[in-house]
């Protein structure tokens, strides 16, 4: 495929597949190969390039004869990168954000402890640099910087755990806490409190102490769900 036409696959995809998860084509919907190419001026081939990234996802099931089919919600692969973000900049956000908000939080405390047994001295120091650099852009509303610096934090920390399960989940993390700012789910500085847990669970890790490391990170969890009730209730 060509430069022009992999930018043109990933146009009609930035425009159907946020159409698809916000319900402006339902599960059960039919959907027409040539019909979606008319309607979006593309070629058939860029457009079925498009449906088997949708089809991937799951999103979507095509048939000869048929054509595209919406799926079910419950068949679609939710922790897709993609697809979260696509369901965070719809009308369902506040929803979709607690729910991984909660799957956070069954997540990474159980990830914190485990990394307080398992990170590598390398990880520790990693740790310590990121909780050091969300302290430095945490005033001054400095959030695209600030999430950089948080987004690394909690990869350390799941990729820490020695669980390969929970390390996959580090991009459906840094989905959730980069909608939370693109979306403006966030206070215009950090919560100071938040932050100083950050930096004292890098130092439980360092420490080896496992309960208070998932203490900690739990405590970050829930003050993340308190924040929705706010922003996004």
């Amino acid at each position: 495929m060509t430069v022009q036409a992999r930018g043109l696959h990933a146009q009609v995809l930035d425009r159907l597949g946020p159409a698809i998860t916000a319900g402006e084509h339902p599960p059960g919907s039919v959907l027409l190969t040539d019909e979606l190419a008319q309607q979006y001026g593309v070629s058939r081939s860029v457009m079925r390039e498009a449906v088997r990234v949708l089809e991937s996802m799951q999103l979507v099931a095509s048939r000869r004869r048929v054509g595209v089919t919406v799926r079910p919600v419950e068949e679609w692969n939710v922790y897709d990168p993609q697809v979260i973000r696509w369901r965070l900049a719809g009308a369902d956000r506040a929803r979709q954000l607690r729910s991984l908000t909660v799957l956070r939080s069954a997540v990474e405390p159980v990830a914190a402890g485990l990394a307080a047994r398992h990170a590598s001295p390398e990880q520790c120091a990693e740790l310590t640099r990121c909780a050091l650099g969300m302290v430095a852009t945490s005033r001054g509303h400095r959030l695209a910087e600030y999430l950089v610096h948080d987004v690394a934090f909690h990869r350390v920390i799941l990729s820490a755990s020695g669980n390969e399960m929970f390390a996959r989940l580090g991009d459906v993390v840094a989905e959730v806490l980069g909608g939370r700012t693109r979306h403006e789910v966030m206070f215009e500085d950090p919560d100071p409190a938040a932050v100083t847990l950050h930096v004292r669970v890098a130092e439980a890790v360092r420490e080896g102490d496992a309960a208070e490391a998932e203490r900690l990170t739990r405590e970050i969890t829930v003050g993340a769900l308190r924040e929705l009730d706010i922003l996004a209730p």
